[in-house]
């Protein structure tokens, strides 16, 4: 945040108890060595395991104050925990979401008034019945697929348009030209010195 973020980006998948946790992989395999799929463990066996390595969404929200995150949901089965944990925590107005297609269908069900980022993945825009039942703010498109004109057009439609994960100077500076409403990449401070410099 302190290079220049608006929002933090967060995976959330559920432990075999039903917790809310912050891990990208559905294993422990690539950061901690073991071979055990998160589903399979109980949120102490996670933070046995990981040396208190995977925060729970409720620790994440408490620390992350008035910063706004955006939940990404690989999988449908976290999605009423996600949005009941962000109910609890007081945090609806500065939470959304996106991820898969189902998760994001769960979540509008557990939320009317939900934030979403409808994830797309292809120029062939959504359909008018997906729009109507997610009721997105954002549509959120995998960078490469950016052009001016799909902006302009989403724009038109009363739409945000975000991307994601442009990291080099070159993505960054296209997708700014755009006139996208927001860039997710794993380097903050060079996007927040393209942003600057103007």
């Amino acid at each position: 945040m302190r290079a220049g973020a608006g929002a933090v980006e967060v995976d959330v998948r559920l432990t075999r108890d039903g917790v809310a946790v912050l891990l990208h992989d559905a294993t422990l395999k690539r950061l901690w060595g073991h071979d055990r799929p998160l589903s399979g463990l109980t949120a102490d066996e996670v933070r046995r395991l990981t040396d208190g390595g995977v925060p729970t969404l409720r620790e994440a929200l408490a620390c992350a104050g008035s910063t706004r995150l955006l939940i990404d949901l690989p999988d449908a089965s976290a999605a009423p925990a996600a949005v009941a944990q962000v109910r609890e925590s007081g945090a609806e107005d500065r939470v959304y979401y996106c991820g898969a297609l189902a998760a994001l269908h769960a979540v509008r069900r557990a939320d009317p008034d939900a934030e979403i980022a409808l994830t797309w993945t292809t120029l062939a825009p959504p359909g008018p019945a997906l729009l109507a039942a997610l009721r997105p703010r954002w549509l959120n498109y995998r960078f490469g697929l950016v052009s001016r004109e799909l902006v302009a057009r989403h724009h038109t439609d009363g739409l945000l348009v975000s991307a994601w994960t442009a990291d080099t100077r070159r993505s960054m500076s296209r997708l700014a030209r755009a006139g996208v409403d927001a860039i997710t990449t794993n380097r903050v401070g060079a996007l927040a010195t393209l942003l600057l410099s103007g």
